[in-house]
Parts: structure tokens; sequence; C-alpha cells
């Protein structure tokens, strides 16, 4: 499940809701019909978004920097969180803090270091879930101490 919408589904809106608009009309009027909606089969609709450079731009434009941009986000606050669960778990480690504190602190940078790597690898929504976990787990680490 990837997220993102049909790029077809639009089009398929779009003459549904042209034909809804013809069935509503009265067919006995004389008058031409206003419609400013293109309908998805004319030719003239073409020839205009050819001509306007509107053929498959604006969205995709800027969906593979976005991407990229998500990816580079989820990695390296992977990678701060991380470095700063291992350095908490050293700290607390030297001290007198129980066990388990350290512990909780080195999981919740392990799963932290686990979503960096699948922010990189693109699965973002994944590795912000594991990114709230694992600050989840150091928080509980933190109060335990």
């Amino acid at each position: 499940m990837s997220g993102r919408t049909d790029s077809d589904t639009q089009d398929g809106i779009r003459t549904d809701a042209i034909e809804a608009h013809d069935t509503d009309t009265d067919s006995d009027s004389d008058t031409d019909s206003t419609d400013d909606m293109p309908r998805p089969d004319s030719e003239d609709a073409d020839a205009d978004a050819a001509a306007d450079g509107d053929v498959d731009s604006g969205e995709d434009e800027y969906a593979g920097e976005d991407a990229r941009q998500a990816r580079w986000t989820a990695a390296g606050t992977g990678a701060l969180l991380t470095l700063a669960g291992l350095a908490a778990a050293l700290l607390r480690l030297t001290g007198p803090a129980p066990a388990l504190v350290p512990a909780a602190y080195a999981l919740g940078a392990a799963v932290c270091a686990l979503a960096a790597l699948l922010g990189s690898r693109g699965r973002t929504r994944r590795a912000l879930w594991l990114l709230i976990a694992g600050v989840m787990v150091m928080a509980v680490g933190d109060q335990l101490d």
C-alpha cells in the first residue's frame, strides 16, 4: 500500500460529474449548455492542454524531490536520535542508575537506527512510526531513573 492515489481516478470522477450534469439538465431547453469543464474525450481539450504545457506536469514535477527530501529527513532524524540514545545509554551506564535505564535507552536507539535504515530505503511512514516508538522507549527509560 503506497498511499498514492491513482491518477486515473480524477478522469473517472470528472466523467461521472459530467454525466450527472447532463442528465440533470432539461432536454427541452433550447439554450446551449455553458459548462466550462472540458470533456475527457474531447480532442479540443487535449490540444489546449498540450499547447499550455499542462500534460503530465504539475504534480509529478516535484514528486521525486519530495520523496528524496522525505528519505533524507527520516534517515537524518533516525541517525541523530540513535546517537542521542547511545550517548544517554553510555552516560547512564557509568552512573548509579538501575540496569534497566541504560537498556531502555539502548533499545530506543536500536529502534531509531532501524527507522533510519528504513527511511533511507524509502519506507518513510514506517520510519516515522519507528522513530516515535524509539523515542517513547527512551522516555520510559528516563522515567525509570
